[in-house]
């Protein structure tokens, strides 16, 4: 059993700034990408960042150089920290970590439940 939880969605005024997390648990035994994604109401769910197992990292054009993405593999954490936040950057967002448990020949990729971000004054 894998366990994925995210935290830190709120409501936050234009400017302002929020560090999502995520966390994964369970039988792990390596975590290879992760990222995230986000769903605004009445679109599709979007790609916003991803980071490699070796730190690579891609954005959204949307969001490079206001939002940063990290790891913490010893916590087998993803952050997202969203600087200079605007009301499009209001969503639901989602994280995923693509996760090789013990015994399996692949990794899969699984899913937080969601976290909503509200941008508004």
């Amino acid at each position: 059993q894998v366990q994925v939880l995210e935290s830190g969605g709120g409501l936050v005024q234009p400017g302002g700034s929020l560090t999502l997390s995520c966390a994964a648990s369970g039988n792990i035994f390596s975590i290879k990408e992760m990222g995230w994604y986000r769903q605004a109401p009445g679109v599709q769910r979007d790609f916003v960042a991803l980071i490699s197992e070796i730190n690579m990292t891609d954005f959204i054009r949307d969001v490079k150089g206001r939002f940063l993405i990290s790891r913490d593999d010893a916590k087998n954490t993803v952050y997202l920290q969203m600087n200079n936040l605007q009301p499009e950057d209001t969503a639901v967002y989602y994280c995923y970590q693509e996760i090789l448990r013990w015994r399996d020949d692949y990794a899969l990729r699984y899913w937080g439940q969601g976290t909503r971000v509200t941008v508004s004054s």
